[in-house]
């Protein structure tokens, strides 16, 4: 398999070409590796905040509804046991967390195997820049990522200093916008195509910066939110 992709300009020319790292984007891909990652990240989503009263905790219920005996009725000891009318609920949902612990490195390596897999098929692009310096605009940053696809769902990944396409494509509803530090398994493999810009592709290759000279940077957005 060829890891060398083309570079392609917000206006569909050739800009050069970029060799892939094999310890990225030709692994052998473990599906149930990437079953076990993509569903621990989406049970970590979960907000765990159901909740459903049992019959200690409904309002009322201190008095028995009839007498024991003499009725011809089922006996009965309370109005807010499961079998009544506004009772309280046996077995209900109530608060816990659906975290999964996954080690770090299975998570790496399921979306190595993942991004292996839509390089193998063609399915992996590199845009120069999605929007061209003298005349930014939203609809030439869509028709810029989406000369590479039609199909329906598409993956764009920037770079966090590329502000002007984030804040082009952060509205477009057909494709799905993610800066590179941020990739992750679901996103890859609900997605028909991966569109990176050379800006982001270059860091996500390269990996955040480790040790005393890490810096933590934030972009203005960002920092105005905070």
């Amino acid at each position: 398999m060829s890891l060398t992709l083309s570079i392609k300009d917000a206006s569909g020319k050739a800009a050069g070409s970029i060799d892939l790292p094999a310890d990225v984007f030709d692994v052998q891909t473990n599906v149930p590796l990437i079953h076990q990652v993509v569903t621990a990240q989406l049970a970590a989503a979960r907000q765990g905040t159901h909740k459903a009263k049992n019959r200690g905790e409904v309002s009322g219920g201190g008095k028995k509804p009839f007498k024991q005996k003499g009725t011809g009725r089922a006996r009965q000891g309370s109005t807010r046991s499961p079998n009544q009318r506004h009772g309280g609920v046996a077995h209900g949902p109530v608060p816990r967390t659906y975290e999964q612990r996954t080690p770090k490195k299975m998570i790496a390596a399921a979306l190595r195997g993942l991004l292996s897999d839509r390089a193998r098929n063609s399915r992996i692009h590199v845009v120069s820049e999605i929007l061209p310096s003298e005349s930014p605009t939203t609809r030439g940053a869509i028709a810029a990522v989406r000369q590479f696809s039609d199909r329906k769902r598409l993956l764009v990944v920037v770079a966090r200093h590329e502000e002007d396409a984030w804040r082009s494509l952060r509205n477009a509803t057909d494709l799905h916008l993610i800066v590179w530090d941020q990739l992750n398994a679901y996103d890859v493999v609900v997605a028909d195509d991966v569109v990176f810009t050379k800006a982001a592709l270059d860091a996500f290759v390269t990996g955040p910066a480790k040790g005393a000279s890490a810096k933590a940077v934030a972009t203005a957005s960002e920092a105005q939110e905070a």
